[in-house]
């Protein structure tokens, strides 16, 4: 449940619980005061009764029964009732037109019951007649029962339980429309603040300038409310946040054009070792086994060392976006192209072609992309023994295009699959190795499936390794293209 709406149902409910404690003190307030107002109009009629009986000399047989309940002054549907040793005298109630009604045996019966002396008391006759506040005194020679009807005590209780039950609805919708308002009126500021977290949410953090225009507006930072002091906090962590990150993009900047400019420079020397190490093992000139047997070393180092220095430039280029050249490419040529090689190069593998009839062409760098089919292949034959199958496949859908290396080699280790595609990441433990590796090959895989807008993924059991390169659709435009890479490259 939302903060809003528990708001808006304990505003509610403390409104209701209100009304009904006031409507509940009403109604007992109303019947204690008509209760009463009733029992002092008793008190009045049976002094008038008593009065009108001690009018006759205290008998009861002088008179007629009607004159006897009809005194002066008694008010319609008072009831009269008079009993001569148990017995009873008569039982009468004033009519609205001022007749005479006698109560039945039964009714009369229920009135002798009475408390002599008990002040007044209800009780319920039943029929048309219904409940009767009563009193009963002693006479001279009897017992006089005097009483008024509840019914109008009743009719007021039930009209004002009505009001309040309408009061009480009309409070509800009123209190709910109310609470709403207030509530949500109060929870805009709050509201505000999480927008600007989800924009904080959605976007990737690869540059600190991103944050530069994400903040919480300033009429929600005030310090004077608490809303106002959870906006400027806020917007001081996403201050820190962006510092850190333009601190970290200003330290990344240093190791790339660290990487690039070394990378530049060792070239040369590197290109002279060697030459100079081939130059050695060509000359005619005898050498001792131990210098022949060295000079290859540093000839195989060097070539080796060449090319990390030439993947690692190339790793930098592509941070700058560069290096990447748009035109429309012939995959499936170039999976048959590496695939060809690969079976030159290690021909103890089984590797197949999984691709289909028509040519598969895409939009991007087609040494780049070459480049990418190499590697893949590259890693799965040189971290499985020989003997095993490698499938190399395209297949198109209406998101783009999937590029599968699949091998049946004994798998990855699980905790490695989070840093695969991570510079220098080995996993020798994992895969038997027959060559050596930089660790560089599946960096620069992620990093040109990254520069033209794709994505790369591995899914790893022993007997079923896949590397998977999705190549989104054709883009409106190459610029389109190239901007998503250099997006890319720049994460």
């Amino acid at each position: 449940m939302t903060l809003r709406r528990r708001l808006v149902l304990s505003i509610v409910a403390l409104v209701v619980a209100v009304s009904a404690v006031i409507g509940a003190g009403s109604i007992i307030a109303l019947a204690t005061i008509q209760t009463t107002s009733i029992d002092s109009q008793i008190e009045h009629a049976t002094d008038r009764a008593q009065s009108h009986l001690n009018q006759g000399g205290g008998g009861f047989g002088g008179a007629p029964p009607d004159d006897l309940a009809r005194p002066a002054g008694q008010a319609a549907g008072t009831l009269t009732a008079v009993y001569l040793n148990g017995n009873r005298v008569f039982s009468t109630i004033i009519q609205e037109s001022g007749s005479i009604k006698q109560l039945t045996a039964g009714q009369a019966q229920t009135l002798a019951q009475a408390t002599v002396g008990n002040g007044a008391q209800t009780v319920r006759l039943g029929g048309s007649v219904g409940d009767y506040r009563v009193a009963a005194v002693a006479t001279t020679n009897g017992v006089l029962v005097v009483g008024l009807p509840m019914a109008p005590v009743y009719a007021s209780i039930w009209n004002l339980i009505w009001v309040v039950v309408v009061v009480m609805v009309v409070a509800l919708v009123a209190a709910s429309l109310v609470a709403t308002y207030a509530v949500r009126r109060s929870l805009r500021p709050l509201e505000r603040v999480a927008e600007t977290a989800t924009t904080v949410a959605r976007l990737p953090l690869v540059r600190g300038d991103q944050l530069a225009d994400v903040r919480v507006p300033q009429q929600d930072t005030d310090p004077r409310t608490e809303v106002g002091r959870v906006g400027t906090a806020f917007n001081r962590m996403l201050g820190h946040i962006g510092d850190a990150m333009r601190a970290r993009e200003a330290s990344e900047d240093k190791v790339r054009q660290f990487v690039a400019d070394a990378s530049h420079e060792l070239r040369t020397p590197l290109a002279s070792i060697r030459g100079y190490a081939e130059l050695t093992r060509r000359m005619s000139v005898d050498l001792p086994d131990d210098v022949v047997y060295a000079m290859s070393r540093v000839e195989a180092e060097s070539v080796r060392m060449t090319g990390m220095v030439e993947d690692l430039l190339l790793l930098a280029r592509l941070d700058e976006g560069r290096e990447i050249q748009f035109d429309d490419v012939d995959l499936t040529g170039l999976v048959l192209d590496a695939v060809n090689d690969a079976h030159a190069a290690s021909p103890g593998h089984l590797i197949d072609v999984d691709v289909p009839d028509e040519p598969v062409v895409v939009l991007g760098d087609a040494a780049r992309l070459h480049q990418v089919v190499v590697n893949l292949v590259t890693n799965a034959r040189t971290h499985t023994p020989d003997g095993t199958r490698i499938t190399v496949g395209i297949a198109t859908g209406p998101e783009g295009v999937d590029l599968t290396v699949r091998d049946t080699g004994q798998g990855i280790d699980p905790a490695f699959l989070p840093k695969m595609f991570e510079r220098f990441a080995r996993a020798d433990s994992s895969r038997s190795r027959t060559a050596g590796s930089t660790g560089l090959g599946l960096a620069i895989v992620d990093a040109v499936v990254q520069a033209h807008g794709g994505v790369v993924s591995v899914r790893s059991v022993p007997g079923d390794t896949v590397f998977t390169v999705r190549l989104p659709a054709v883009p409106s435009s190459p610029d389109d293209l190239r901007r998503s890479g250099v997006a890319a490259s720049g994460a």
